[in-house]
This record gives structure tokens, sequence and C-alpha cells, in this order.
């Protein structure tokens, strides 16, 4: 039998820390023994400058929720042109629920942002058709311009 485990600032300081050290500037802590498993439970570490390209999911039941434990959180979301339709500033202890078919992104406005999300597993990478078609691909140059006009939605 697994050993319980404590969701406390010692596990959010160590996936920060991890997160700062990766080249995508976030990791994922999962509490899923696999991706195949029918939820997928999993902290999200994510740093500024992290890009996260829009994206959507089209299955039916791949709606994402979470909740921010620290730091702070930026949510966009986008109609299926690109414009933004919607942004969430979201501070620890509120959450946001994305449906499926709806373009989203989440971006860290703050050092040592964490936050729990659940979805329906199995993982799976995203289809061509659930990338955005008009947002810059991760590793793109035009990828950090993009980001940054994001992150001026939530400057004060």
């Amino acid at each position: 039998m697994a050993e319980p485990l404590t969701i406390d600032g010692t596990l959010l300081d160590r996936v920060t820390a991890e997160a700062r050290l990766s080249p995508r500037r976030r990791r994922n802590f999962n509490f899923h023994a696999s991706e195949a498993d029918p939820c997928n439970r999993l902290l999200n570490a994510v740093e500024p400058g992290s890009y996260i390209r829009p994206h959507r999911h089209l299955d039916p039941s791949k709606d994402e929720t979470l909740v921010l434990l620290r730091g702070r959180l930026g949510a966009v979301f986008f109609d299926d042109g690109g414009a933004v339709v919607r942004t969430l500033d979201l501070a620890p202890g509120a959450g946001v629920h994305a449906p499926h078919g709806s373009f989203h992104t989440f971006l860290s406005l703050a050092p040592g942002t964490v936050f729990f999300e659940t979805k329906a597993g199995p993982y799976l990478p995203l289809r061509p058709e659930e990338l955005a078609p008009w947002a810059p691909a991760e590793g793109d140059p035009a990828a950090a311009d993009y980001l940054a006009g994001l992150e001026a939605l939530f400057d004060p």
C-alpha cells in the first residue's frame, strides 16, 4: 500500500525548484501512477516566462479543472480566430474549469506559481487540430513576443 503524501510547502518548493531548472520553466508532479490512468491528477509548477501554446481539447471527456495553490496565474480564453474573449487573474484558492473545445492557455504571473490540475485520462499528446493555428509553436522565436502580449493583459 502506498504511503499518504502531504501536499505542503515542502512539496511545492521541490516542484518549483525543478520547474526553475527546466528549460521549459515548468514541471509536473503526478499523483496518478500511469499516464494511462482514467483520471490524471497533478501539481503543475509554472515559472514566469514559460510559454504554453494556446490549445483546446476536442474530446468531450477532456475538460480541465485547476485550483491555484501558490503564486499568481493568468488564464486566457480565445475564440476560434484567436481573439481574447476572457481573462482570469487567479490568486491562491481560486480556480478555473476549462471546458473541452475552448481555446485556452495559462501563464505564470509570479515566481513559485503552482496549481493542482485534474482531467480525464489517459494522457494523450495534443493533436494538430487542438493547437491554436494563430499562436506560435513552443520554441518558435515569435513565442516570446506572443507571451509578452498575453502577460500585458494582466499588467496593473
